[in-house]
C-alpha cells in the first residue's frame, strides 16, 4: 500500500517514543487515511507517540470491508526504497505487479513480502471485474543500514506455519513464535503473529523478552496482557516479556508485533525509507523524472506522482 499523498510531512523516528526498557501497557489510537482511489485504512504505525515497533515502521489495517466492481485495493504504480512491504491477506485476493517482472495474486492465508532495497517499483490491485471484500494488514519494515541498498526482491509465501492453542489458531508470519519459524526472509530480528479465535478463548504465549512488542485487535474485541482492546487500537508493550496472556470472549483476531529495538534513526516519508532528506529528494526526483525504479506491468493504473518535498525542513537530533 501507499501512504496518501496528502500526508506530506515527513515521519522522523527520532521524535517519536523511545523504546520502554521494562513491559509496560501503552495504548494508542490508530488514525483513519485512505489508500488509492478510496480505501479507509487504520494507520496505526507511524503514531503517537510510538513511531516504530522493532524494524517495523508502518503498519496498515484495511477492512474488512465489501466493496463493488472497480472498488477495494487501486493503488497505480509506486516506488520504495530502503524498506520491505510485508502483506499478510486475511480476505479477498490482490494482484501484485512490479518492476522485477512479478505478477502474483495473494490470498487469504498468505504473505507477500517485498525488498526494496535501493529502489522498485510496484502496483496493487484487487480483481476489478467483480464485487469483492478486502481485510488485509500491511506492514513495512525498515532496512538496517548494512543492507538497506540492497537488490530488490520479491518473495510469496503462500505456506504458512499454524499452532492451536486455547482456542486460538496462530499463524506465524514471521520470525519464531510458539516452537514455529516462518519462512519470511527478513534483515533484523523480528516476529509477527496472527491469532484467530472462533468463541471464547485464552492461552498464554512465550514471547522473546528482548524484543520490543506491541499487538493490534483486527476483529472483534479481546484482551492482551491484561488491557482490553478493539479495532483501532494499537497495545505497545514495551520489553521485557517472558510470555504474554491473551483471550477473547467471542470470536476475535489479534496481531501481535515484535523485535529487537531498531538502534538507527529514519525518515519515513510518503513511500520511501530513508537517513536524510538528501535521499528523500534524490528519491523523488528519480521517480518523478522516470528514472531508478524501473516500469511496472501489467496494470492500466496511472503512476502515482511523488508529492513536493522542496521547503520542508525536518528537525535532527540535537536540531
Amino acid at each position: 500500500m501507499s501512504r496518501h499523498e496528502d500526508e506530506t510531512l515527513p515521519s522522523d523516528s527520532h521524535d517519536g517514543a523511545e523504546c520502554i526498557s521494562k513491559p509496560v501497557l501503552e495504548l494508542s489510537q490508530a488514525r483513519t487515511s485512505i489508500v488509492g482511489e478510496a480505501l479507509p485504512v487504520r494507520r496505526a504505525l507511524p503514531g503517537k507517540p510510538r513511531r516504530m515497533v522493532g524494524a517495523w515502521c508502518f503498519l496498515d489495517h484495511a477492512g474488512p470491508l465489501d466493496y463493488p466492481i472497480g472498488g477495494g485495493l487501486t493503488v497505480g504504480p509506486h516506488p520504495h526504497i530502503g524498506l520491505q512491504t510485508f502483506t499478510w491477506m486475511i480476505e479477498g485476493e490482490v494482484d501484485h505487479h512490479d518492476s522485477l517482472g512479478n505478477h502474483q495474486r495473494i490470498r487469504p492465508g498468505q504473505v507477500n513480502l517485498m525488498s526494496a532495497g535501493h529502489g522498485i517499483s510496484h502496483a496493487e490491485v484487487s480483481p476489478m471485474d467483480r464485487p469483492g471484500r478486502v481485510h488485509a494488514a500491511q506492514l513495512w519494515i525498515a532496512l538496517p543500514d548494512g543492507e538497506r541498498n540492497r537488490p530488490p526482491s520479491f518473495h510469496h509465501y503462500p505456506d504458512l506455519p499454524r499452532v492451536e492453542q486455547g482456542g486460538f489458531l496462530f499463524t506465524v508470519l514471521v520470525g519464531e513464535a510458539l516452537g514455529q519459524t516462518a519462512e519470511a526472509e527478513v534483515f533484523s530480528p523480528l516476529m509477527g503473529v496472527d491469532a484467530r479465535s472462533e468463541s471464547a478463548a485464552g492461552t498464554t504465549m512465550s514471547l522473546n523478552p528482548d524484543f520490543e512488542h506491541a499487538a493490534m485487535c483486527l476483529q472483534g474485541e479481546a484482551d492482551v496482557g491484561g488491557q482490553h482492546i478493539i479495532p483501532g487500537e494499537l497495545l505497545y508493550l514495551g520489553t521485557g516479556r517472558n510470555e504474554l496472556e491473551i483471550s477473547s470472549d467471542a470470536a476475535a483476531r489479534i496481531l501481535i508485533i515484535g523485535g529487537e529495538p531498531f538502534g538507527e534513526d529514519i525518515l519515513l516519508w510518503w513511500n520511501f525509507v530513508a537517513r536524510t532528506q538528501e535521499e528523500l529528494a534524490a528519491a523523488t526526483e528519480d521517480w518523478n523524472a522516470g528514472r531508478r525504479f524501473g516500469q511496472v506491468t501489467g496494470t492500466d493504473l496511472p503512476h502515482l506522482v511523488a508529492p513536493d518535498l522542496a521547503g520542508l525542513r525536518l528537525r535532527r537530533p540535537g536540531g
